[in-house]
């Protein structure tokens, strides 16, 4: 069995998500694409998103009410890597997803927030003129880490 992949994992959510649709999408997406759990930050989304494969009850899901309770529980070790259109996002393509991560996305009408930004140990975004719909964005990045790329 390879070691590298036992010492691997990865999270995935959204900031502030908008609708239950999206949730329910990403959470599909996560279980088919090996995430080791999902979340949530903030109560603009409606309780009982649609997840059509029961992904919160197939792998380990959080809630966290604030940004700073995610920043304060988050698994030892892990980086943050920030999804966003910003001028300080490295290109997703060379980009060398950590071996332990939490990838947290925000929604498409307002990103992340700063504190967000700021306190993301990466930042990558896709080429892309207009921000993508927050589970197709969630989605290239699962399965951008699946492709054979280094790991920092």
């Amino acid at each position: 069995m390879n070691n590298n992949f036992i010492n691997e994992y990865f999270g995935i959510g959204i900031l502030n998500g908008k609708t239950p649709e999206n949730l329910g999408v990403l959470w599909r997406s996560a279980q088919n694409m090996g995430a080791s759990f999902i979340f949530t930050i903030g109560n603009r989304y409606a309780k009982q998103a649609c997840d059509t494969h029961n992904a919160v009850k197939s792998m380990p899901y959080f809630h966290y009410e604030t940004f700073q309770e995610f920043f304060n529980n988050l698994p030892k070790g892990a980086r943050i890597v920030g999804v966003e259109l910003d001028d300080k996002a490295k290109d997703l393509e060379p980009f060398h997803h950590p071996r332990r991560c939490v990838y947290l996305l925000g929604a498409e009408d307002h990103g992340l927030t700063n504190e967000a930004i700021e306190k993301s140990h990466f930042l990558v975004k896709f080429k892309s003129e207009l921000s993508l719909n927050v589970a197709v964005a969630g989605s290239i990045i699962m399965y951008d880490r699946q492709l054979s790329k280094p790991r920092s």
